[in-house]
């Protein structure tokens, strides 16, 4: 059955699909290879902003006490948080700053979390905390300006109702942390961004409280944030990790979640981020480098705008350490790309959004239309996927539309008759490195050539043709392979064909005899 999309939007494509996305922690940046990732992604998709770990701890140097005069002094150093928030800005992006985790010499206790061991316990002296976040944000409104740092928010911690991350998941030690942390954020300048608390899934039962400590108290929030996963208990191998997922449903009905308990409360009408979001929240689970994962976490990036402010891809690159380092080129690391530019499916899937228009025309189970000011028309489709792994979805996913399209641009534009289709796709056959790594034996370092062939790989792959348009309208049939993610680009034709063109001549063959005419045939 054709569906017939409509001729005029009914709704906005809105930037929340890449106002941010996630990075292995804060000094990560200073490598060549991160950097060079980061240009990548920034070329082809370009993020708002970036967010991740570690700022505040030891690997970063910020919080450097010492000894003169016989008492203890503190000095902030910004040496590395310079060098990496002016790589970000000459790529285009902006920190979406996380204020922690905790230095080991203020630190009240010894837990950390990670390989890289950053501290999540409280502050044993909470003067020093506050002067160590005023320093840094100072600075940072020193060195970039006011104007620029009031669009950067700014997260207090990361995920406290988890004992992994704050010490004992004590809610009222970080509603302590929190409210210390905004006023100093506040006491540099009262227009900065600032919220939380930056909670994991399964932690509804922290809105209310929060919600009512900050009203009580008068604490700022400009924003409010969480986190959305939707993996089951690990099941874990040698360097490896298997997990169940829920239907990417659940990832909308998470987004939609703090509206939802914050609603009747002071917090209610907040912006809302998502700051981290993906299927597993392990970093060495291979679901994350699949054709199956684009197509699964399609429709998110269709609908999840329509929830909340931004939602965050955990995470743009493999280079990540929180379990170690990596042992192989595939690993089932966050990230969109592997350590040395190798795009995963996941990857297109972002660049195909990237390409779509701000006008939407229709959406459906297995498709967004889309439209740019131009007219051009531009088709986000995705095969469906079974989370079990017992029903097997079918080999083939049609998909029939009648789309609309405009005339091309010109002073006097013609009636259309034909439209330039182009299509691009990733599936389980086409842009996936991953199976082609597989298929090579999967070598955990891969040499110069196999690192090539990768590449190669994993670009999708594209056709084109012409199409008829009829009463302004061009049927659009597709058939989708499995796990296909497609961008289906369509424009319509202004032919500017010259009379003397004949593609019979491209051989040279002389031109077709012309009958002579009375004048010709005079003496």
């Amino acid at each position: 059955m054709r569906t017939t999309v409509p001729a005029h939007p009914v709704g906005r494509l809105t930037d929340a699909w890449r106002q941010c996305v996630g990075t292995g922690r804060f000094e990560l940046a200073l490598r060549r290879d991160y950097q060079d990732s980061l240009a990548l992604i920034q070329q082809d998709i370009g993020f708002r902003h970036i967010r991740g770990h570690g700022l505040l701890s030891d690997g970063v140097g910020v919080h450097r006490p010492y000894q003169y005069g016989g008492e203890r002094r503190v000095h902030h150093s910004f040496t590395y948080v310079d060098q990496v928030v002016d790589a970000y800005l000459g790529l285009g992006i902006r920190p979406f700053v996380e204020l922690g985790f905790m230095p080991e010499a203020l630190a009240s206790g010894e837990q950390t979390v990670f390989w890289w061991q950053g501290n999540v316990t409280p502050p044993r002296n909470w003067s020093e905390w506050a002067d160590l976040v005023r320093a840094t944000v100072a600075h940072l409104v020193d060195r970039y300006g006011l104007d620029e740092v009031r669009g950067w928010p700014i997260e207090v911690w990361n995920e406290p109702n988890l004992t992994d991350f704050w010490q004992g998941a004590d809610r009222a030690a970080y509603h302590r942390l929190y409210e210390v942390t905004a006023h100093a954020v506040k006491e540099v300048d009262a227009g900065l961004q600032v919220g939380g608390p930056a909670i994991s899934p399964g932690a509804d039962d922290w809105w209310e409280p929060f919600a009512e400590f900050v009203t009580a108290r008068d604490v700022p929030v400009d924003f409010v944030s969480r986190h959305a996963y939707t993996s089951g208990p690990a099941q874990h191998v040698p360097f490896g990790t298997h997990q169940t997922l829920t239907p990417a449903s659940s990832l909308l009905e998470q987004f939609a979640a703090p509206r939802r308990h914050l609603y009747g409360t002071a917090l209610a009408d907040l912006p809302v981020h998502i700051t981290e979001f993906n299927s597993s929240y392990r970093p060495d689970n291979p679901i994350h480098d699949t054709a199956f994962h684009a197509a699964y976490l399609a429709p998110v990036l269709a609908a999840g705008g329509d929830l909340v402010d931004s939602f965050s891809y955990w995470t743009f690159s493999d280079m990540f350490e929180e379990t170690g380092v990596p042992t192989a080129l595939f690993h089932g690391g966050f990230g969109l790309l592997t350590h040395r530019q190798i795009k995963k499916p996941t990857y297109h899937l972002y660049a195909f959004v990237a390409r779509l228009g701000d006008e939407v025309l229709a959406r459906g189970p297995d498709h967004l239309v889309t439209r740019h000011p131009d007219g051009r028309v531009a088709i986000l489709a995705w095969a469906p996927v079974d989370v079990t792994g017992r029903a097997p979805v079918p080999e083939r996913h049609p998909l029939a539309l009648s789309v609309p399209v405009a005339p091309a641009p010109a002073a006097t534009a013609p009636e259309v008759t034909s439209a330039f289709l182009l299509r691009s796709s990733v599936s389980e056959e086409a842009g996936n490195a991953w199976a082609a790594w597989s298929e090579m034996g999967r070598p955990r370092s891969p040499r110069p050539g196999q690192l090539d062939t990768l590449r190669e790989a994993a670009e999708p792959v594209r056709s084109h043709r012409a199409l008829p348009v009829v009463a302004g309208r061009v049927d659009l049939d597709l058939t989708l392979t499995r796990h296909e993610v497609t961008l289906v680009e369509l424009a319509a034709v202004r032919d500017e064909t010259p009379p003397w063109w004949d593609g019979a001549r491209l051989l040279g063959e002389p031109p077709p005899a012309i009958a002579p005419t009375d004048r010709d045939a005079r003496p």
